[in-house]
């Protein structure tokens, strides 16, 4: 399990180095498709290209959304902005801890398509990325 988040994050690190901005018309058929269906009532969508990718960023809701999808359409994993008090209180703890004097910025929970939960607390600089239960995976540096 510990594996697979690992290989997710590091996959998720190369694919940000390498996005690129898309307006509507460069992005795939089946992945429009995919997000309407997955989210029909949405109107203004940022397109971004991760590596063979594409990713939605939206307001859903009055929440902040990002959604990954392959080419084909299949989804990778569902982003989604929560409150700090949201987040695992090892999450907060970890921070406390081990980034002194640092608050944390924005939380988002990451859930991937076979419901794997990671969740992503922002603080100066970095991302940091935890497991379901709130224990450290990775730092991202921003």
């Amino acid at each position: 399990m510990k594996k697979l988040a690992l290989m997710m994050v590091a996959g998720l690190t190369t694919s940000f180095a390498i996005a690129q901005k898309l307006s509507d018309k460069d992005v795939p058929q089946s992945v429009k498709s995919a997000f309407q269906k997955a989210y029909p009532n949405t109107k203004e969508v940022k397109w971004d290209k991760e590596g063979s990718n594409y990713e939605a960023e939206f307001d859903y809701n009055k929440t902040d959304y990002s959604v990954l999808f392959d080419a084909k359409g299949n989804l990778i994993e569902t982003e989604v902005e929560i409150e700090v008090s949201q987040l695992p209180k090892s999450v907060t703890e970890f921070v406390s801890k081990h980034y002194t004097g640092q608050k944390i910025k924005e939380a988002a929970k990451i859930t991937d398509a076979k419901g794997v939960v990671t969740y992503e607390a922002e603080i100066k600089g970095m991302d940091l990325l935890f497991d379901s239960k709130g224990n450290f995976i990775k730092e991202l540096k921003n």
